[in-house]
């Protein structure tokens, strides 16, 4: 019992540093309890199968079952499969415990680590992943290429072509761009809300303008204009 007991602490203290790192940066507090629920559920099945004699192959099995049911159940981003493996991870080594006690709290501390680093805001902060969809279908790379940056305002890493639907004529393509880097093309609709308060003012005048002549072109021909068998007075 005492061997356990220093494994058993350090992944608690592990468990509790990964989804404090985890609700903090993703904001997903419906995760918690899974997370954690999962790390010690795990925890306590496989020292018990330790105790048994039956350890490392029914605590990778059960590793990989839960694994299964848990990605087949929800749909989840990639981040939130990372910290989902990493609560396995950690709940899997200290129910086991191999080696000395004292390994158990190195390797919590190593993921922590590197989960903290590899998850940190910092890394890649202007690297993004979007879905884009264009109506237009485009087959030329290149000419895609040129289009997603304009669309975007930014500068397209990399690419892949979704659907290429000739007959909707659209194009949904998967890309990987870094923001902020190239001015974003503004749409016909921005263009026109563009003008200056004198281009409005003058475009006005000039629609005011035309509304008032029409009417009186159209009475000065109806005064000017006379049937064909109407009979012609003379001026006298």
């Amino acid at each position: 019992m005492p061997s356990f007991l220093v494994p058993a602490l350090a992944d608690v203290v592990a468990i509790t540093v990964v989804v404090t790192i985890y609700v903090r940066r993703h904001q997903r507090r419906d995760l918690l309890l899974s997370y954690i629920a999962l790390n010690m559920g795990i925890l306590t099945v496989t020292a018990a199968l330790a105790d048994a004699s039956v350890g490392a192959s029914l605590g990778l099995g059960l590793f990989g079952i839960l694994s299964i049911i848990r990605l087949r159940s929800d749909s989840i981003t990639q981040e939130e499969i990372a910290y989902y493996f990493i609560a396995l991870a950690l709940g899997l080594v200290a129910g086991l415990h191999p080696g000395t006690p004292y390994l158990t709290p190195t390797v919590c501390v190593v993921l922590v680590v590197v989960m903290f680093v590899a998850d940190h805001p910092a890394l890649l902060a202007k690297s993004r992943r979007q879905l884009v969809t264009i109506d237009a279908a485009i087959a030329d790379e290149r000419e895609l290429r040129t289009e997603l940056e304009q669309r975007l305002g930014a500068d397209v890493r990399h690419f892949i072509v979704q659907e290429l639907d000739f007959v909707r004529d659209l194009t949904v393509v998967d890309v990987r761009f870094r923001e902020g880097v190239r001015p974003c093309r503004p749409s016909p609709g921005r263009q026109a809300l563009a003008q200056t308060p004198a281009q409005s003012l003058d475009a006005l005048v000039t629609r005011a303008s035309l509304r008032n002549r029409s009417p009186v072109a159209a009475s000065n021909g109806s005064h000017a204009t006379t049937s064909p068998g109407a009979p012609q007075t003379s001026p006298g």
